[in-house]
């Protein structure tokens, strides 16, 4: 990277500065002996039938754990049901309280031993603030499911989550948690959100034997990018959807409670580094959404 006079700049200085800053960047690992264990577990995935939900429970289920998706989609969660038949599905809204509810009364009542909830449905659509159509109950619909949702999840589940010998809680943010992609306001606002709880949430379930994890996705290779212009993908580095949730699984084993894949971590740790720099970066999409509108 240069200055404005053309110097070029040391983003990390010395050595010993990058080693102090990718430590800063770390989050403490679980302690010594008490590694999670992802083997003969009973997980509930929320979004479990697209995208990462679907790769989780692919992944998840091939070591041995019972898998319980829920989702708005039944077509989705009949495609998922079709691959992994040894699955079991939920029709479910994260945005409806009521649907909470009863999900929570059915799937605590079929599956008692339930221990592992991870908090994965979520939407991203690119939202001009210029444009005037729209309700003011649209605006925040990615507000209801990304960030409301896994809250409400976790405050229905988490009385019985704590009566397991072992438990865990993982909430799908984003690596868009550090530094926010300003063509798609809403979603970026709900993932720092959802952050900013799981730290909160980590901290206030120290005594218990209720483990958080954040999983912060990069760009991923899923159906949430679908709907964006290809010069919005410029530049950016895209992940293989098995590799992310590979490094997730890792991730989970070995007690890294905020896991960052690929660019993600980049993200986290530019965020600290070159705030200014990488939010001009992220923003350049803004640019061509702006003379579309002109």
């Amino acid at each position: 990277m240069r200055s404005r006079n053309g110097h070029r700049l040391r983003l990390f200085g010395s050595e010993n500065s990058r080693k102090q800053l990718l430590k800063i960047a770390d989050v403490n690992h679980g302690e010594k002996g008490l590694i999670m264990k992802l083997k003969s577990n009973t997980i509930l995935i929320t979004g479990g039938g697209s995208g990462i939900g679907y790769e989780l429970t692919k992944q998840l289920a091939a070591l041995g754990n019972t898998i319980l998706i829920t989702g708005r989609d039944q077509s989705r969660m009949d495609r998922a049901k079709a691959a992994f038949p040894q699955i079991h599905t939920f029709r479910s809204d994260v945005s409806d309280p009521k649907a909470i509810v009863t999900l929570y009364e059915e799937v605590t009542k079929q599956f008692p031993e339930l221990n592992i909830l991870i908090n994965n449905a979520g939407i991203m659509r690119e939202i001009n603030v210029h444009d005037k159509a729209g309700s003011l109950e649209d605006i925040t619909r990615e507000i209801e499911i990304n960030l409301s949702g896994p809250i409400r999840m976790v405050k229905q589940f988490l009385p019985h989550l704590k009566t397991q010998s072992e438990a865990a809680i993982m909430n799908v943010s984003s690596g868009l948690a550090f530094v926010p992609l300003p063509i798609s306001p809403v979603y970026c606002a709900t993932k720092a959100g959802l952050h900013s709880f799981t730290e909160s949430l980590r901290v206030q379930l120290k005594n218990t034997k209720v483990k958080v994890f954040d999983l912060a996705p990069p760009a991923t290779q899923t159906e949430l990018l679908g709907g964006f212009n290809s010069e919005d993908m410029k530049g950016v580095s895209i992940m293989k959807v098995e590799d992310m949730v590979k490094v997730a699984i890792e991730g989970m084993q070995t007690d890294r409670f905020e896991i960052r894949p690929g660019q993600a971590n980049q993200l986290k740790i530019m965020s600290r580094v070159a705030p200014r720099f990488i939010l001009r970066q992220m923003s350049r999409s803004v640019d061509r959404m702006l003379r579309t509108q002109n």
